[in-house]
């Protein structure tokens, strides 16, 4: 494993292996597994996602509706940046549904998960839920785990030292790129998930497409009807690069600088999924503007359990950690962006001294 050398720890350092023995280690995670569900965490909440999707629903037609009143105005770029957190909810909301967190059975889910992704903000369920599973299977595995794939950033210093094109262009100055980088990230989703309507493992790639085409005639429709070209263009710019600046803070903290594996490595479960997760500290707010993600670890190693019960569920899960000698890490906002930033800029360092060596 490699991780980040500025990590702040609750019971250990983020690389450390258990003290669990071999006999044991099997049965960590199902005596886990049985404290949480007799706590009863691990029950549906369908009181809580009904007012969370009406408050979502209400939070796009105020933006929408906004939109429509104000005509064509330069205030419209506010009620730009409004609609980019309706988005980023409503991205959040879309991804409780694919977990199941609101819906036991898969059609409703996909149901609504669809028109909450595809239709709602443009971004393909299929696609999102196809790159999801295979990251939670293998968090921070850099041959499994897409998400740490070497594509524009680099995640481990092999990673650099093997890196072509754009990431080996700017993977020596990364950390500094990062956040500007995001302002790319809502448009990558739109690309990414058109694209992937080319893929046979993309599940009914007609309607999914359909969904999809429909949102973005809708959306282009609106901008253009109701703005001058130069105020749309503004408007599509402005909402797109802060939908994923959004989004990309709200997942950045989960795992970038948390320890990584490659090749055989492959820890049981419960230590696959906490070790390579970060938790961040922070009150009611802080779990509603990361949809709870905040409490990455207790959603790792219980991905169907609802967001409000994820809170109760950190209690039971740090303690169990501390009980078995297994490192659980927890740190503040800003602490969770500087270390993933310290890690992206200490893993690039082959980068740099490479082109040292050549100028």
């Amino acid at each position: 494993m490699t991780t980040s050398t500025d990590a702040s720890v609750v019971t250990g350092p983020p690389a450390a292996p258990s003290r669990t023995s071999p006999s044991r280690a099997g049965s960590d995670f199902a005596e886990l597994s049985r404290r949480i569900t007799e706590a009863g965490l691990l029950k549906r909440r369908p009181g809580y996602y009904t007012v969370r999707t009406g408050l979502v629903i209400a939070l796009l037609a105020a933006g929408w509706g906004t939109f429509a009143a104000l005509g064509d105005t330069w205030w419209q770029l506010a009620v730009a940046a409004f609609l980019s957190l309706a988005f980023g909810q409503v991205a959040l909301l879309a991804h409780d549904l694919a977990h199941r967190q609101v819906f036991r059975r898969r059609r409703p889910s996909e149901t609504w998960g669809r028109l909450f992704g595809n239709l709602g903000i443009g971004m393909s369920y299929g696609w999102w839920m196809n790159k999801h599973t295979r990251h939670h299977a293998n968090p921070n595995h850099e041959e499994l785990d897409p998400d740490v794939a070497p594509d524009i950033l680099v995640w481990s210093t092999g990673q650099a030292r093997n890196s072509r094109g754009v990431a080996r262009l700017i993977g020596g100055h990364q950390a500094f790129l990062f956040f500007p980088l995001l302002t790319l990230e809502g448009f990558n989703l739109h690309v990414a998930s058109v694209r992937a309507l080319r893929s046979p493992s993309t599940k009914n790639r007609l309607l999914e497409g359909s969904l999809l085409l429909l949102h973005i005639a809708a959306y282009l429709s609106a901008l253009f009807l109701v703005l001058s070209p130069g105020r749309a263009v503004a408007f599509l710019v402005v909402h797109q690069c802060l939908f994923g600046v959004y989004l990309g803070c709200t997942f950045a903290p989960n795992h970038k600088g948390m320890p990584t594996l490659s090749g055989d490595e492959r820890p049981d479960f419960l230590r696959r999924q906490v070790l390579t997760s970060r938790n961040v500290r922070g009150g009611l707010l802080t779990d509603v503007l990361l949809g709870g993600l905040n409490h990455q670890i207790e959603h790792h190693l219980f991905p169907s359990m609802p967001a409000p019960h994820l809170r109760r569920a950190r209690t039971v899960v740090r303690a169990y950690c501390a009980e078995i000698g297994v490192s659980y890490h927890e740190t503040g906002l800003i602490r969770s962006y500087r270390e993933a930033l310290t890690h992206m800029h200490r893993v690039g360092e082959p980068i740099r001294r490479q082109r040292g060596a050549t100028s």
